[in-house]
C-alpha cells in the first residue's frame, strides 16, 4: 500500500536529463475511499505523463463491484472526457461484458496507468496512442493498489499486457496464459485474477479474424464471471 502522505504534495525535483517519475505514492492518501482517491489523483505528478494529458482518468462503475476490469491507459476520447472505456474499445468491451452475462452496473472499471500517453507530430494533429513503459506502470501502481484494496473485488480481469504487468506474476504472458484463473494474495486476502486480451486488440486484428477474437474475449469474461462466488 502507498505511504500515508497528503494528496497534492509537491513533486520531487526532476533529475537533469531524466523524465520525472517519482511514483504516485506521495499523492495517494492513506485509507482513502475511491472517491477521495479519484479527487486526489487530479494532483498526481508521479510521472511525466500528467503534463501533456488533458486530465487524469481514474475509474468508473460500482466502487464495491465484485468484478474489476483493469485496462491499460486512457485513450484519446477517454482523456478528453475523463472517463475510462468510452471510445471504440470501450464500446466493444461493454458489448462483450453483456454477452458474457455480466451485469455491467456491478463492475468496477479502471486502468493500470491513469494518464494518456501519446505522440503528436504538431499541435492540432491527431494524437497517436503510445503504450506505457514499465516505468509508467510502476509509477502509477500505488493508485491501482489503493483503489483495488478499497473496492475489494472477488475477481480481477486484466485486459491486455500492461494490466497484466501491473498485477500478475512476471512470467505471465497473455498469448500463453489468457483465460486462466489465478489465485493471488492481496492486502485483502486471496483473490482470483485472470488475464485476457484488451478489447482494442480485437479491433486491430484483420476483419476476417475479428469475430473469432471477439468470441474468445467473451469466453474469457464468461469464465471470470463464473468464478464469482
Amino acid at each position: 500500500m502507498a505511504p500515508e502522505e497528503t494528496a497534492g504534495a509537491p513533486a520531487p525535483a526532476r533529475a537533469a536529463g531524466r523524465p520525472e517519475r517519482p511514483g504516485a505514492g506521495a499523492w495517494v492518501p492513506g485509507g482513502a475511499g475511491v472517491e477521495q482517491l479519484r479527487e486526489a489523483a487530479r494532483g498526481c505528478r508521479g510521472c511525466e505523463l500528467w503534463e501533456p494529458a488533458t486530465q487524469v482518468v481514474f475509474s468508473a462503475g460500482d466502487v464495491h463491484g465484485r468484478l474489476a476490469l483493469v485496462g491499460e491507459q486512457p485513450g484519446d476520447q477517454e482523456d478528453r472526457r475523463g472517463v475510462p472505456f468510452v471510445g471504440p474499445a470501450g464500446r466493444l468491451l461493454q458489448k462483450a461484458v453483456a454477452e458474457a452475462g455480466i451485469d455491467v452496473s456491478t463492475t468496477y472499471v479502471t486502468n493500470a496507468v491513469k494518464h494518456f500517453r501519446f505522440t503528436q507530430e504538431a499541435p492540432g494533429k491527431r494524437r497517436i496512442h503510445a503504450s506505457p513503459d514499465v516505468a509508467h506502470i510502476t509509477a502509477c501502481r500505488p493508485w491501482l493498489a489503493a483503489e483495488l484494496a478499497q473496492v475489494d473485488p472477488e475477481v480481477v480481469v486484466c485486459l491486455g499486457a500492461t494490466a497484466a504487468k501491473a498485477l500478475l506474476p512476471k512470467d505471465f504472458r497473455v498469448t500463453k496464459h489468457r483465460g486462466q484463473l489465478i489465485r493471488l494474495s492481496t492486502s485483502r486476502g486471496e483473490k482470483t485474477f485472470m488475464g485476457t486480451i484488451h478489447p482494442s486488440a480485437v479491433l486491430r486484428v484483420p476483419e476476417a479474424e475479428r469475430d473469432a477474437a471477439y468470441a474468445a474475449l467473451v469466453a474469457d469474461l464468461r469464465l471470470a464471471a463464473g468464478a464469482l462466488s
